[in-house]
């Protein structure tokens, strides 16, 4: 693996935890659905009470310190956080924020502050992960989600390797939004971003030839392992697949990842998962002569 992150072990799924930060909430108790098949439902939403502040960060700053110390030597180091736009999707607007926009700009400047302090703690690769805006470019307006994007990561840009992920869900391996990458693009495009990672194996590379389209402008990263599947990508599956990434985008714009996050998926899976992705994707390097 060439990026790698400490792999998220402190956090309850990829931001359920953060929500743990934060002053002015009064935490749901329990999850609004217990019985029957696992879900979206199954996640609660918390009560706004007070003016909303999370005046120790969020914890990612002590995160990346642990995967400095820890880590070995030749991966880059990232680190990820999810966006305002998504956080707020676990929020019950009120009197004094009425819809989950007024909500998502009190955490905007909270979210921007833990950016700035993890590049002054030395992180050279951040990705927000804005999966709500992804999930529902369907029904809002793409353009104001690009603009709270790019008013979030300002003060970092040009400061580090950028990145967003927009996939459809994943929680309990379960979807949440049509998973169509048309109601985004080309409004995305505009996003302030170094790289833009897709889920493409899930979809069994349906509109792959968006790729393209973000290749012309920034790098994309490819989700060509499916992490909602059991099914183990053999190298020979994943040299496949990135010879068809390869007759849309050209390889110096390209990299490639799972679809989404490995936390629903048993470690037996994930691990044989991740050597074959290695493996295939070697294997076209060599063809390239980039090995």
């Amino acid at each position: 693996l060439d990026v790698i992150t400490d792999g998220e072990q402190t956090r309850l799924d990829f931001n359920l935890s953060f929500y743990g930060y934060l002053r002015g909430i009064a935490h749901e108790g329990q999850s609004p659905r217990r019985w029957g098949p696992p879900a979206h439902d199954q996640r609660g939403k918390h009560a706004i009470v007070d003016s909303l502040d999370a005046p120790d960060g969020f914890g990612v700053v002590e995160e990346f310190a642990r995967l400095r110390r820890l880590a070995p030597l030749g991966p880059t180091l990232k680190a990820s956080i999810p966006g305002p736009y998504t956080l707020s999707g676990r929020l019950l607007p009120n009197d004094a924020y009425a819809d989950r926009y007024a909500v998502t700009e009190a955490l905007l400047p909270l979210v921007q502050r833990e950016l700035v302090a993890l590049v002054d703690a030395g992180c050279r690769e951040i990705t927000v992960d804005e999966p709500s805006m992804s999930c529902y470019a369907y029904r809002e307006d793409p353009d104001r989600f690009v603009d709270i994007f790019n008013r979030t990561v300002a003060p970092i840009v040009g400061k580090c390797r950028l990145s967003t992920h927009l996939c459809f869900g994943n929680f309990k391996a379960r979807a949440v939004g049509p998973r169509r990458y048309a109601p985004m693009f080309p409004a995305f495009l505009a996003m302030n971003v170094d790289e833009i990672h897709v889920e493409m194996a899930s979809r069994e590379f349906a509109e792959i030839e968006v790729i393209g389209a973000i290749a012309e402008q920034r790098d994309v990263a490819v989700g060509i392992i499916d992490v909602k599947s059991y099914y183990i990508e053999t190298p020979e599956d994943i040299a496949e697949r990135v010879r068809l990434c390869l007759r849309h985008a050209p390889a110096e714009r390209l990299a490639f990842a799972p679809d989404c996050g490995l936390s629903q998926t048993a470690r037996w899976a994930a691990r044989k998962k991740l050597q074959n992705m290695v493996a295939g994707v070697r294997r076209i390097r060599a063809e390239l002569g980039l090995a």
